[in-house]
């Protein structure tokens, strides 16, 4: 998913397929790495002398910080430089390792699929970097869009994403959750997938499909029943989810980024507001109704292997309820309602968009400093030439479009030197 799935789904840019795949692997692998050594720090306490064992478990979690870190990525892509982007997947890994230590180890807010603690986290991030970075010259920009061999590409990483989100979100459960993560997710994501293309055809002028509105908006399900996939939601409720993920990702991609991009100046590349932003929010609400909805007459002893903290309190605990639970460690339980759950859950979400925008906008603003390279002219965005060495003839082409680009526009021609 890492590597392949948000690597190729972001080549959908026609000139700008080299970066994408490639500094997607390049961020990803340093973030593994540097994840790795701050949650050390964080969770293990390495500065008061103690060690941190590094497994199975710790790698797949630096795995998932990456994903936080590209999503980020898609925010601003082809308008950022490879040194600004190292730069801000450093400063993103701190800021979301502290944001997931504060909700999950202090608010003991559950989100096993991760929806609030990457995905959300990440698309809000990447829109207030992207907020601080607006370019007027990346304004329609001719090669922001894409072409009919890029979206193909596009198309490996929607498949490689959609194929392996199932274990996205339920690889961190066992037993029944994770059979229940699965089997949610698999549902919300083909349910999902039926609305996005019904969607994009009706909101088409001439009812045809978008290949956008297919490459991102049908992974909205798998984002939107993250939250809740290990919890009891029904068959029927997994559906739902889907359904109102891809109703509201096409929405987003037919509507509301323009009005970011022209109103609040919020330019979205890859539209993360729709695919991760707004299905993050929704998992998000949707967890913290399940948590204050949820029974033990409903949920049995689910109910409190998913809230740990409902457990009753070690002197509250009875002996009849010892023998009907006996796999529970009752040592740490605090008795919490259903209500404090709930609330603790949507307290969560609310400190979960605070630090993503705030640490957000503190990184846009250290990007800008002109040490690190800066991609501001108009030939110099959504442009692999900038940064790679390209063959031959995929240079005299960019070329020639770039001068056409410049002479249709204003009548001028491009200097060999400009370019």
């Amino acid at each position: 998913m890492i590597f392949v799935g948000f690597g190729f789904l972001m080549t959908f840019l026609r000139r700008y397929g080299f970066s994408a795949v490639s500094l997607n692997m390049l961020i990803s692998a340093l973030v593994i790495q540097w994840a790795m050594l701050v949650r050390g720090c964080i969770y293990e306490g390495i500065f008061k002398g103690n060690k941190f064992q590094v497994r199975i478990e710790e790698m797949v979690t630096a795995d998932f910080a990456s994903a936080t870190v590209l999503i980020s990525f898609g925010a601003v892509l082809g308008r950022t430089s490879p040194l600004q982007l190292l730069i801000m997947a450093l400063i993103e890994v701190i800021a979301a390792q502290v944001n997931g230590w504060v909700c999950h180890d202090k608010l003991h807010a559950v989100d096993v699929g991760e929806s609030m603690y990457i995905h959300a986290f990440g698309a809000y991030f990447g829109l207030a970097v992207s907020r601080v970075h607006y370019n007027k010259n990346a304004q329609n920009h001719h090669k922001g869009e894409s072409c009919y061999h890029s979206d193909l590409f596009s198309m490996i990483g929607t498949i490689f994403l959609w194929m392996y989100w199932p274990s996205f979100n339920g690889g961190g459960s066992e037993g029944d959750e994770q059979h229940r993560a699965y089997i949610n997710t698999y549902l919300s994501l083909c349910a999902c997938t039926v609305v996005t293309f019904a969607v994009t055809a009706i909101t088409d002028k001439k009812g045809k499909f978008t290949m956008e509105f297919i490459q991102n908006a049908t992974l909205a399900g798998g984002v939107a029943v993250g939250t809740t996939a290990n919890m009891p939601l029904q068959p029927w409720g997994a559906i739902v989810m889907g359904s109102v993920a891809g109703l509201i990702s096409c929405i987003g991609y037919r509507y509301i980024s323009e009005f970011f991009s022209e109103k609040l100046k919020i330019q979205d590349t890859c539209g993360v507001h729709n695919l991760h932003g707004m299905p993050g929010v929704l998992a998000a609400i949707a967890g913290a109704i399940m948590a204050a909805m949820a029974t033990q007459e409903d949920w049995g002893v689910s109910l409190y292997e998913i809230f740990p903290y409902r457990i009753p309190e070690p002197d509250n605990v009875t002996d009849a309820f010892k023998v009907q639970f006996p796999s529970l460690d009752f040592d740490s339980g605090k008795g919490w309602s259903a209500g404090k759950q709930g609330g603790y859950q949507a307290i969560a979400l609310a400190v979960t968009l605070g630090i993503a925008i705030a640490s957000g906008l503190i990184a846009g603003f250290i990007l800008k400093i002109p040490i690190f390279d800066q991609v501001c002219e108009e030939e110099e965005l959504f442009e692999d030439l900038m940064f790679w060495n390209v063959p031959e003839e995929e240079e005299h082409e960019a070329e020639g479009v770039a001068r056409k680009y410049l002479h249709d526009r204003n009548g001028t021609d491009m200097t060999e030197n400009k370019v």
